[in-house]
């Protein structure tokens, strides 16, 4: 930036200061628009059944159920948790026991993805191809 330029936009300097005092913000300026969020997002999702997931192709389409296992009275019935999902990658099979589960990648929109990893934490998932 030339000098000129610079005492434009600053105005002259005061030989008075020893520093620049900081200007004060202009609040009524529009903030920058915010980059908007993505519309899918992926999904690391842990389904009880690992014999299933390695059904699972990348480009299938899935729909994760949640079931509650804890066989207390009055349990929530199973609820489709995402509908439709598409599965962008099946990891290699894990070390550790199936009772585990295993791993898939899902792309879904991302408040699905948060209510997934809901559901992951208080039930156990499964899936149905679609």
């Amino acid at each position: 930036m030339t000098a000129a330029a610079l005492v434009a936009a600053t105005g002259p300097a005061d030989t008075g200061r020893a520093q620049a005092q900081p200007r004060p913000l202009d609040r009524s300026a529009a903030p920058h628009p915010a980059r908007p969020a993505a519309a899918l997002v992926t999904a690391p999702v842990r389904i009880a059944d690992a014999a299933a997931v390695r059904l699972l192709h990348p480009g299938d389409h899935v729909d994760v159920i949640a079931a509650d296992v804890s066989g207390a009275a009055g349990a929530a019935p199973p609820r489709v948790v995402a509908a439709g999902a598409r599965v962008v990658k099946v990891p290699e099979a894990e070390d550790g026991p199936a009772e585990d589960g295993a791993l898939v990648l899902l792309s879904v929109p991302r408040p699905i993805a948060a209510e997934l990893a809901g559901a992951g934490a208080a039930s156990r998932l499964a899936v149905t191809l679609c």
